[in-house]
């Protein structure tokens, strides 16, 4: 097991306290705890009941803990790091109805960000993907083009910028971190033979990512991937996936682009398809 800095075992605490109780912002003891997200693993299930579970520091998860009931008619909910100290500041949750709101973790109250989002059949919230501190949102339509939206640092975002086309090719999209030790946050795509891809960001708003590398196959044998932030607590971006029987399994990251992740390990046995939503 790597080892773990206090700092970022304190950033972990304050996490699951902000998600349990909606505490207002962390303590300065929570600042530099590394280059990843620390934010628990969330999911929703078909009930509407959401539940986290917070990183133990070694890739395993605690026992869930319900956080509300009555999140029903959603579509996405995505945790977003506003200030780079890796801690999350909030979320936003887009209904079916295609408005987007955002929720501050300080339980102040909630602001509506924008309507017509029903256009989009996958949205990822990418942490700071366009250069800026605040956190973004990535869009993709039902024609397969890519928006990014440049948060403002306070949940509301920029009009969309195009930055792509032709992503209909990829049936699940995830991002929210680095994964090549650039210090710029970075995507993975599976397109729908079952390859996935790495996309390096660029930092630039207008060219966010460069042209796509091959991580490996055979990832169809998952039906979701979800980029939960740093689950070991090693300062790296992971990646969770879900496969049809329920098992969940953590891809740690390397830092290193040419094999961003290292083997897969299991981290639950079953019971994971209750969640219709990981956020």
């Amino acid at each position: 097991m790597a080892k773990i800095s206090g700092r970022r075992l304190a950033a972990a605490a304050i996490t699951a306290a902000l998600v349990v109780t909606g505490a207002a912002a962390a303590s300065a003891s929570a600042a530099d705890v590394g280059d990843a997200p620390l934010f628990s693993l969330q999911g929703v299930d078909a009930s509407g009941t959401a539940y986290t579970y917070a990183p133990q520091g070694d890739g395993t998860l605690s026992s869930r803990v319900k956080i509300d009931s009555g999140w029903t008619g959603l579509a996405f909910v995505g945790q977003v790091d506003h200030n780079a100290d890796n801690i999350a500041d909030g979320r936003w949750q887009l209904g079916t109805s295609g408005n987007i709101w955002y929720y501050a973790a300080d339980n102040s109250d909630a602001v509506k960000v924008g309507y017509g989002w029903d256009t989009y059949n996958t949205v990822v919230s990418v942490g700071q993907f366009g250069g800026a501190e605040g956190g973004d949102l990535l869009a993709r339509d039902n024609k397969g083009d890519l928006y990014l939206y440049l948060g403002y640092g306070d949940g509301t975002v920029t009009k969309r910028l195009k930055v792509g086309y032709g992503w209909d090719i990829y049936s699940q999209i995830a991002g929210n971190g680095d994964l090549d030790g650039d210090g710029k946050g970075d995507l993975v795509a599976r397109d729908k033979s079952g390859v996935l891809w790495l996309y390096k960001g660029t930092g630039d708003q207008k060219a966010p990512y460069a042209k796509r590398t091959k991580i490996g196959s055979g990832w169809n044998q998952y039906n979701t991937l979800f980029a939960a932030g740093d689950l070991n607590m090693d300062g790296r971006a992971d990646l969770v996936a879900r496969n049809a029987k329920g098992e969940l399994y953590l891809y740690a990251g390397t830092g290193n682009a040419a094999a961003p992740y290292k083997p897969k390990a299991i981290i639950g046995t079953s019971g994971w398809n209750t969640y219709r939503l990981f956020f």
